[in-house]
């Protein structure tokens, strides 16, 4: 599908899922025009909001980036989220266990993070590469088998808080929070004073994610675009055979694939928890950043540039639709839109008539005219 095409089609796509949502909330008695207002107003609408927004989007990011590359490359990374929840492991014991200078310690913790994310989708490369196991499968079991080791690691006490189902948490020089001592320190607290958007801004955790989202979405894009290995990763993508054909090594491009997307989810997972949450916790369930990020590469056309403004849209629609429930409007509502905006988007053929149909009427209207 040409880009201009796919522009078109995913704001299709868009507007079809807002405007059976605005339907669905009609059913329920309640005005589209007010619940929409509260979404856009509780995402957008304060210094605070949009700084949480963006907060929220930058993990969502990240993995939809990791799925987008993946998919770019012939393969389907459905184990972002345990990708994911391996690097707050990763990053966690780096916060916890490592005594280093400010900034180092930072640094290397998000590496950990991005180390732990590459080696969890490596595992699924090789399992693909020597043993012809569907990475669909794989990613599947590893996601589950990733939410268990982080419930183990919670198991030694140099890791876990006594009496608590949550890890110590990270030190403070492993933490990526931007300004957060200057923003209580006397002159933060004068400058702020005098600036409220800033203020409000800096009322959220904000942090380096929303410096290390963008960075790495460009660092995708070229990788594919302007590289050799990128070439050789869309060549295996496109046909393995002609790939191999042109010497071409495939079960390493594989391997590589997958442990660069896993490094991408292994960063949404540090910066998580060295940005915003500070440590990890017991989980009965998985946390859903991986799986959203499916949606947010979907939603992007699996271009990694475009992850950035689909991840904001998406944690945009989250985060604001949260505040559904101060007109007494299930925030569920908000799942509804999401699955219909990627249900449309999973059907480019549909859309395609509904196109064809619209060009068909203009034409009839313009022949009428003349």
């Amino acid at each position: 599908m040409k880009k201009q095409n796919r522009i078109v089609f995913t704001f299709i796509s868009i507007v079809l899922g807002l405007l059976i949502g605005g339907i669905v909330l009609k059913l329920s008695g309640v005005s589209p025009y007010e619940a929409y207002k509260v979404i856009i107003l509780g995402a957008f609408g304060q210094p605070k909001y949009i700084s949480w927004t963006l907060i929220r989007a930058v993990p969502i990011i990240l993995t939809g980036i990791s799925v987008a590359f993946a998919f770019r490359t012939g393969l389907f990374n459905i184990g972002a989220e345990g990708q994911y929840i391996v690097g707050t492991i990763g990053a966690v014991m780096a916060g916890v266990l490592f005594n280093l200078p400010p900034v180092i310690h930072a640094i290397v913790a998000i590496l950990c993070g991005a180390l732990f994310g590459a080696i969890w989708g490596g595992l699924v490369g090789l399992f693909k590469a020597k043993f012809k196991v569907n990475e669909v499968i794989s990613s599947i079991m590893l996601n589950w088998t990733a939410l268990y080791l982080n419930n183990y690691v919670l198991t030694f006490a140099s890791i876990r808080m006594p009496e608590s189902d949550f890890s110590y948490s990270i030190a403070d020089s492993a933490s990526i929070k931007i300004l957060a001592d200057w923003r209580v320190s006397e002159a933060g607290l004068e400058f702020l004073s005098g600036h409220p958007f800033i203020k409000g801004f800096l009322s959220a955790p904000v942090n380096w994610g929303l410096i290390i989202a963008p960075l790495i979405a460009i660092l995708a894009y070229y990788i594919l675009k302007n590289t050799t290995l990128g070439y050789q990763l869309k060549a295996v993508g496109f046909n393995r055979d002609a790939a191999e054909y042109g010497g071409i090594n495939i079960q390493k491009n594989v391997m590589r694939a997958m442990m660069i997307a896993g490094a991408f989810s292994g960063l949404a997972g540090a910066t998580q928890v060295l940005g915003v949450v500070g440590n990890i916790g017991i989980l009965a369930a998985q946390q859903n950043m991986g799986f959203d990020g499916i949606a947010v590469a979907l939603i992007a056309g699996n271009n990694p540039l475009a992850c950035i403004l689909s991840g904001t849209f998406f944690a945009g629609l989250k985060y604001g639709g949260g505040k559904l429930n101060t007109i007494n409007v299930p925030s569920e509502i908000i799942n509804i839109i999401i699955g219909i905006i990627v249900l449309f988007i999973s059907m480019p053929t549909l859309i395609g008539f509904f196109t064809k149909i619209f060009k068909k009427k203009d034409v009839k209207e313009v022949k009428t005219d003349a």
